[in-house]
């Protein structure tokens, strides 16, 4: 990264949900200038951040931020009337903008490796609110309201993909933690995806602090700001490291589990990380190579999963899940996948 003058001042649009405020959190430590532009429903601000209340769905939200000179914006929205509004406030005074976008801008999630110039989808072309069947095309219309407003040379445009540990709300990388930490006793069967399954997951700090790396140093281009590709297998021996528990995995292939009717990814009767590779095998294994050589840094696997499971404990094990297959699913599962009663294998 070239060196420049840190920023005195960042505004993060948002900031009171996870990673927005784990990005107040990182730059208000290094001793910067943080004010949060929300509703503030999400939760308090970070220590040390200066809270606007507003509504960006409404006339004049940005009146109390717009009068000033801001050294860095960060906004993570996907909805492009929100962004372009944004933009049409601040961005004239704005040194850089830095837009958390997304990996579901890619049209083609079947081809691994693929890096920043793959194709993405045509932008959504409607106005109002975008539903999150338009997730991916809405991103990509704000990536380009982005480019439009401020040049790409004070643009930063972060397409994150799975991110996980402290504070994760969707339930997803944290299903697996949490889930061999409730092993009743030691050699359970565990439903499993294949274990030679891409999966791809950036731990939130890695990627709060690379943001802020990004603001000081006035990093402009577009990133994949994704974790290394691993092996679910490598997923599952993180989980057993950090819970002490090792429970005995049945492997399932991606035909069997959507023959069982098995959701994948998230959502209530999902199994979290799979996909079908058949359409999205390259969804998880996209090069992060260009944001390493603009000083994006990986913590090791182990210290998320170690992270991700502090968090599932403090919220309970037990609780009920926005992702992940119930129990009485799973059993269900193992009993097809296995011929004999799953309760008896535990």
């Amino acid at each position: 990264m070239t060196t420049t003058p840190a920023p005195r001042s960042l505004l993060v649009l948002g900031g009171t949900a996870w990673l927005g405020r784990t990005v107040a959190s990182v730059a208000t430590a290094r001793g910067h200038d943080v004010t949060c532009l929300a509703r503030g429903e999400a939760g308090p601000p970070a220590d040390g951040v200066q809270l606007v209340r507003a509504d960006r769905r409404e006339d004049g939200a940005y009146d109390e931020v717009a009068g000033r000179d801001w050294d860095a914006v960060l906004d993570v929205s996907w909805q492009p009337d929100l962004v372009r509004s944004a933009l049409a406030a601040l961005g004239p005074r704005a040194g850089s903008w830095l837009y958390v976008s997304s990996c579901s801008v890619y049209s083609d999630d079947r081809t691994p490796d693929t890096d920043e110039s793959a194709p993405v989808h045509e932008p959504w072309a409607g106005t109002g609110t975008a539903t999150v069947e338009d997730y991916g095309p809405a991103k990509v219309a704000c990536e380009q309201a982005v480019l439009e407003a401020v040049g790409p040379e004070r643009a930063l445009l972060a397409r994150a993909g799975l991110i996980g540990g402290r504070g994760d709300g969707s339930d997803r990388f944290g299903y697996w933690p949490a889930r061999v930490a409730r092993m009743q006793s030691e050699g359970e069967v565990l439903l499993a995806p294949p274990m030679d399954l891409a999966v791809s997951v950036i731990d939130v700090e890695d990627l709060a602090t690379w943001l802020v790396d990004a603001a000081e140093q006035g990093v402009a281009g577009t990133f994949n700001a994704l974790g290394d590709a691993v092996p679910f297998e490598q997923v599952l021996h993180a989980c057993v490291q950090a819970s002490g528990h090792e429970p005995v995995a049945a492997e399932t292939s991606d035909a069997w589990l959507a023959e069982q009717g098995v959701e994948p990814w998230a959502g209530p009767e999902s199994l979290p990380l799979w996909i079908p590779r058949e359409e999205y095998g390259g969804f998880a294994s996209r090069s992060n190579a260009a944001a390493k050589s603009a000083g994006l840094r990986l913590r090791p696997l182990a210290e998320t999963t170690a992270a991700a499971l502090a968090w599932e404990r403090e919220l309970g094990l037990e609780r009920e899940r926005r992702a992940g297959l119930s129990r009485d699913r799973e059993l269900a599962l193992l009993t097809a996948l296995l011929g004999v009663d799953a309760d008896a294998t535990s």
